[in-house]
């Protein structure tokens, strides 16, 4: 009968351990569709970049200097296309701050916001962003879902035992959106 017993331990807790184990290879494939879901999103804002900047190149011939800053950025975001999430939201930060200085820079010229090719760029580029927003917060859903199994008991036995790893957030910190805006009357 005790024999009996331990064997049904055994096997429920292999049973526990085969679940917690499906779990984790479960949690790390939506990390990596959520990387990928971002990863295909930044490269469609790269590749709308050098038909945005011809189209303003025409227009603000005084902003050579913001116009290279966003070369560069968009040549270090191609460069860290399969950097770690850690290392490439700074460079992907940066050439999202350019892009909205961009945006901004458009605004002092009228023939330009009516040019109906940068209207389509401009609206292309801002539903590129909101889906990279998107993309990001389930990546980072998922990232959550992962790295608490992974730190957590019982999964984190069977997450050490089989080498799972805690994956890293993507941030794009954007400085102006961390700042509270002050209000004064």
């Amino acid at each position: 009968m005790t024999q009996l017993i331990l064997l049904g331990g055994v096997v429920l807790a292999a049973f526990f351990a085969i679940i917690i184990y499906n779990k984790l290879v479960k949690n790390r494939q939506m990390v990596e569709e959520g990387w990928s879901g971002i990863d295909v999103q930044l490269k469609r804002r790269n590749d709308l970049i050098p038909n945005l900047l011809e189209t303003v190149k025409g227009y603000v011939k005084h902003e050579r200097e913001l116009l290279e800053e966003i070369t560069k950025l968009r040549a270090r975001s191609q460069e860290a296309s399969n950097a770690d999430p850690e290392q490439r939201g700074p460079i992907e930060a940066a050439l999202s701050g350019a892009l909205g200085k961009l945006m901004v820079v458009v605004e002092n010229y009228p023939d330009l916001k009516a040019n109906e090719n940068f209207k389509d760029f401009q609206d292309t580029l801002e539903e590129i962003e909101n889906q990279i927003q998107l993309s990001r917060r389930y990546y980072n859903g998922a990232t959550r879902n992962m790295n608490v199994l992974v730190e957590s008991f019982p999964s984190n036995i069977i997450a050490n035992m089989f080498k799972f790893q805690k994956a890293m957030y993507f941030e794009l910190d954007n400085e102006a959106e961390a700042n509270v805006p002050k209000v004064e009357f």
